[in-house]
């Protein structure tokens, strides 16, 4: 969490953090720097996943780490959990995207709304990484408007039988479990857990992607899928099961996109000094150093709100509409240091030696995805009126 340069920290947010929280953020700092920042501008270029990174992902104890230890997890509390995802986007968005679904968009379900079974069966599997999972809800004309969703499960002698497609599905095509949200008869929405291989599923990857190239993205196709009584997920019914898991998500996005703005402004400003320009290092001028400032002060702003918002999960007084404010602001405050250090870079900040230009196509699809920018800010602007204006 706190900005480090040269041993300073401007605002002692490391200060805010336990013991146990500053070890967790450190040993996944060292895990990005030492095994993903080596390869994964040729992963972006590549358009590849990096999926050599799994295993030590779940070493680490990453996937569902703010799951219970019973499960095999590592039981850590919601700040914890947020410095991991900060560091994983430092790196890049895509490594934080597998572990963000995997956690809290197939094994949170699961734990939430999963059978005692289900619930053996894989979340300990997924934390050592032996099995991965996806999350399709999301349609191809129906992303903001989860509840018009057209895939339908209908009733058989043995189970359900689930016809429909989803899009924008990140791991989709190297998920071994799919949890699929789909309208009943009753149109109430139920969650599914889809092996992969079953008949009639399939999961093809969408290619030609200039953003998250270093992530699996696809499409769910189901094609009238029979799966037993036993893939339902027993205790969710309607809109608000997949919602509490979407703000699961929207949580660690608010904290990953500080990551991305940390690499942007390290870059940004180690590239100033070693970049002289009319005989003086670029730091030296006066647009520069604004440049960093105004960057440096957004970032600490979106650290603070990420604290605040993680001591107040801990307490069980978070709220969606929270997480929705703290997912806006910090991503669209990412995006602008993406572009700011790109600018600063001049040509150079459009290759893949340099980051920057690589966070800022990532960037674009984190301000869309899980919820876009404009709306969650329909959301606060409902929280603040009363009235709802997407309706």
């Amino acid at each position: 969490m706190p900005w480090r340069f040269k041993g300073i920290d401007l605002f002692e947010t490391d200060a805010l953090l336990t013991e146990e929280e500053r070890l967790v953020r450190d040993t996944v700092r060292k895990f990005v720097d030492e095994r993903v920042l080596p390869t994964i501008g040729e992963c972006f270029e590549e358009a590849r996943f990096p999926l050599e990174l799994i295993p030590g992902l779940a070493e680490l104890g990453l996937f569902g780490a703010n799951l219970p230890v019973e499960y095999g997890c590592a039981g850590l509390g919601p700040v914890a959990y947020g410095l991991i995802c900060q560091e994983l986007e430092r790196g890049d968005s895509g490594v934080r995207s597998c572990v963000s679904v995997q956690g809290a968009l197939v094994m949170y379900p699961i734990f939430a709304f999963g059978s005692e079974e289900q619930k053996r069966r894989w979340l300990p599997a997924m934390a050592r990484g032996e099995k991965i999972g996806c999350f399709g809800l999301t349609e191809p004309d129906f992303g903001s408007n989860p509840g018009g969703m057209q895939t339908r499960a209908r009733k058989t002698k043995d189970g359900w039988r689930i016809h429909g497609r989803k899009m924008w599905i990140t791991n989709g095509t190297i998920a071994d479990v799919a949890v699929v949200w789909a309208k009943g008869e009753d149109d109430r929405i139920r969650g599914f857990l889809v092996e992969k291989g079953t008949p009639g599923f399939s999961a093809p990857e969408q290619k030609r992607k200039f953003s998250l190239r270093a992530s699996v993205t696809s499409e769910l196709v189901l094609e009238q899928v029979e799966v037993p009584e036993s893939s339902l997920l027993p205790k969710a019914e309607g809109l608000k099961g997949p919602l509490a898991c979407l703000s699961q998500a929207r949580y660690g996005i608010a904290w990953g996109a500080v990551g991305a703005a940390l690499a942007c402004l390290e870059e940004a400003l180690n590239y100033s000094k070693e970049r002289v320009v009319f005989d003086k290092p670029l730091a030296s001028f006066q647009l520069a150093q604004k440049k960093l400032a105004d960057m440096a002060t957004e970032v600490v702003k979106a650290q603070l709100l990420c604290h605040r918002l993680g001591r107040l999960k801990e307490e069980g007084k978070a709220t969606p509409l929270q997480v929705s404010l703290a997912k806006r602001n910090n991503v669209a405050m990412a995006l602008d240091c993406a572009r700011v250090a790109r600018d600063m870079l001049g040509a150079n900040g459009v290759t893949l030696e340099y980051q920057s230009g690589r966070h800022l196509c990532n960037l674009e699809s984190v301000y869309t995805y899980e919820g876009t920018h404009d709306i969650h800010t329909l959301a606060i602007g409902e929280a603040l009126t009363g009235i709802p204006a997407y309706r």
